[in-house]
């Protein structure tokens, strides 16, 4: 059997598909790795959007997790770490259709409603927070925590965290990869909806009997389990993070005092132990963001995704949080304020082999 059809035939069984009433139903189903995103798992996803976009039958898809634990904690960065390290191709390919997924559910015809009941990162963001319902439960904890391996946030989220409550916001949430709380998520406005998770086998259940989604879900929904504690922090936040660069934040969060003190003070020590560089092209990121489309958003991470691959921070982060262990990455420049400025700015150029054609 050609490796495409054993890819194909795994996928089978780590996305289950049905159908009930109305809605398209596509339930995520790797949960010993928490729902990390196969390549497999992208194209059958892409192959189910196409299929029932023009099905009169679906008049909305839902999509869900059968894990206890997590909607999804990201993309199997680890699988790209070994193909590009091995030098193998394909890895560009697993990006090309991981992003036109997530233009494809940005641009959909048909309501996307994502239940999200555990952990939602990285391109488990990217499956949910372009659709217009995404219902959070007590158990949600989003985060976008890329540049603590050396990477950067992608899967659309140059457009999607610069458009949560502020500008500010997503750039805490690019350059520091917190972990929020459903109440955060509600706050920062990733969250449209909050549900117990005790009831979403019954939500589940509401959804597929009807087509009228916003009445289930006033039926449904309730208030966050909790006050937000990123909420208690918004004037500092917003003054911190409203500076020109990356530097500057951190010197503002560093001169923070108050009630805010000890808040700022963990921020700056997380933003000072991820990769340098990817901070600062993270930063830059969020802010060309902010002013763009999002398909042209999408290419832009296109360029970024081929300029990081090429230099040490990833394969060092993937080496120290995922392969070793070790929690030691020795990032290169391994010091903020060695960054050279001008060389962020070629994450931004067009790569070698063209731009990425969103199909």
């Amino acid at each position: 059997m050609q490796q495409q059809n054993v890819d194909d035939l795994l996928a089978q069984f780590e996305v289950l598909v049905d159908v009930k009433g109305n809605a398209g139903v596509l339930s995520l189903s790797r949960p010993q790795a928490l729902n990390a995103l196969t390549h497999g798992m992208i194209q059958l996803l892409r192959h189910y959007f196409d299929a029932w976009e023009n099905d009169p039958a679906i008049t909305h898809i839902i999509l869900r997790s059968l894990s206890p634990k997590a909607f999804s904690a990201g993309g199997d960065v680890r699988a790209v770490y070994e193909m590009a390290k091995a030098g193998d191709p394909t890895w560009s390919a697993f990006f090309a259709d991981e992003y036109c997924l997530n233009s494809r559910i940005k641009h959909y015809s048909k309501p996307v409603v994502s239940l999200i009941d555990g952990i939602v990162m990285g391109g488990g963001v990217g499956l949910t927070g372009h659709g217009p319902y995404r219902i959070g439960s007590e158990k949600t904890l989003f985060a976008m925590p890329e540049v603590g391996i050396g990477f950067f946030p992608d899967v659309g989220a140059s457009y999607l965290l610069p458009r949560l409550r502020s500008v500010e916001t997503g750039l805490y949430c690019a350059m520091s990869g917190a972990r929020l709380s459903q109440a955060d998520c509600m706050w920062a406005g990733f969250l449209t909806h909050c549900v117990a998770s005790e009831r979403f086998e019954d939500l589940l259940a509401a959804l597929t009997a009807t087509s009228d989604i916003d009445a289930v879900l006033a039926e449904f929904a309730v208030e966050p389990s909790e006050a937000s504690r990123l909420a208690a922090h918004e004037a500092a936040l917003q003054a911190c993070f409203s500076k020109g660069s990356v530097a500057e934040i951190l010197a503002a969060l560093d001169a923070v005092s108050g009630d805010d003190a000890e808040w700022a003070q963990k921020t700056a020590s997380m933003i000072r132990s991820r990769s340098p560089m990817s901070v600062n092209v993270s930063f830059a990121e969020i802010h060309r963001g902010a002013e763009m489309e999002f398909d042209d958003c999408m290419v832009m991470e296109y360029r970024i995704l081929h300029r990081i691959l090429q230099g040490n921070d990833f394969y060092e982060g993937i080496r120290s949080v995922l392969v070793e262990k070790d929690n030691m990455p020795a990032w290169k420049p391994g010091r903020f304020e060695d960054v050279d400025m001008e060389e962020v700015d070629t994450y931004f150029n067009e790569p070698k082999d063209g731009d990425l054609v969103l199909r």
